[in-house]
């Protein structure tokens, strides 16, 4: 197990908010050489602490968005989570434990469409029941 130190925590937390920041710049941030950056970057690669870089888009703000609280029939969660995942409207999806077994955020441009991702995703066997609220704002 990889134990991270402040200059591991500091780059996770920079690239958290510019995932394509050039080493030289994070050098700069930090205070270190880079190829100190470097090295730790290819450390926390190669051990799985860092996953990959990506893009944050700016969030729409006439989008539809919901959380949605799944309950899967007994073994049937591994299907049900393949099922789910080719449905592009599910922005991530979660398990958990509890009463429900996963929480799906979905994200749609119209009311047509958030109802038409509903009803697949409520046909989807497997499902048992499900509970959706939609998010009006954010704090």
């Amino acid at each position: 197990m990889y134990i991270f130190d402040d200059l591991d925590r500091t780059l996770i937390s920079i690239l958290r908010e510019d995932g394509r920041a050039p080493v030289a710049k994070l050098a700069s941030i930090i205070g270190v050489s880079r190829a100190t950056v470097q090295a730790r970057l290819d450390r926390l690669l190669e051990n799985g602490s860092i996953l990959g870089f990506t893009v944050r888009a700016r969030e729409h703000h006439d989008d539809i968005r919901a959380i949605m609280l799944i309950e899967v029939a007994g073994k049937s969660t591994t299907s049900v989570i393949r099922a789910l995942r080719s449905i592009p409207e599910l922005y991530t999806l979660h398990t958990t434990n509890g009463a429900w077994d996963l929480i799906a955020e979905i994200r749609t441009d119209t009311l047509q469409n958030f109802d038409r991702v509903l009803r697949e995703v409520r046909m989807t066997d497997g499902i048992l029941n499900s509970e959706t609220s939609l998010m009006l704002s954010s704090i």
